[in-house]
């Protein structure tokens, strides 16, 4: 029988797993759903008796509610952690064997960490979006920090710290950074102006001293 070897086991759980979490991140129009619990009913019948199938399929669909109830309230990844252990807990424990509970394991994380590339092909559900947009405002907000700080060096002096043909490094208020000159090259240790700021394009000009 395929669930009494490792490679059966395995591939029941990675499988499970994949469509499971797989519905939950990207939109498989309640296929993953049938399919990821079509796999794990036939793994938990194949391993356990009707009370302990009773027990650990509830602490399962329990694991799943909660990373279920993460992604869709709580939105911290918290409850999801704890939903996914729980879920490892109960397959692992439905196996008949040491070596096949590490086997059904080993699916099961393989599986979840597959899923996610359903992303790139196929439409994202409304998971995690509290995290996805507070990564975005922090990226946002680190973009348009770094482009105030370049603004404020408009019309500073400064020298080359390299040669600048054209893209080369200067050095402004004791800070090293990457500037390109506006008309020519400019010799290493040079005396430059920053005559403009373009986002984190900073354009110099060779000046007299």
């Amino acid at each position: 029988m395929i669930l009494e070897s490792a490679l059966g086991v395995f591939v029941i759980t990675f499988l499970a797993l994949f469509f499971l979490i797989g519905e939950m991140l990207v939109k498989l129009k309640g296929i993953g759903i049938v399919l990821g619990l079509g796999f794990m009913g036939f793994y938990f019948t194949a391993h356990l008796s009707s009370l302990g199938l009773f027990l650990i399929s509830g602490a399962f669909i329990f694991g799943i509610l909660l990373i279920i109830l993460d992604g869709k309230l709580i939105n911290d990844g918290t409850i999801a952690a704890v939903g996914f252990i729980i879920i490892l807990i109960s397959v692992a424990f439905a196996a008949s064997s040491w070596t096949l509970a590490l086997y059904s394991a080993t699916g099961v994380i393989l599986g979840t960490f597959s899923s996610f590339f359903l992303i790139k092909v196929l439409p994202r559900r409304e998971m995690w979006t509290k995290v996805a947009l507070m990564d975005q405002l922090t990226s946002d907000r680190g973009y348009n920090s770094m482009n105030q700080s370049y603004g404020n060096l408009l019309h500073k002096e400064g020298v080359t710290v390299t040669v600048l043909r054209p893209s080369g490094t200067i050095k402004v208020d004791n800070q090293e950074i990457s500037a390109v000159s506006r008309a020519k090259w400019i010799e290493k240790g040079s005396h430059i102006k920053i005559v403009t700021v373009d986002g984190t394009k900073i354009e110099v000009e060779e000046i007299d001293q």
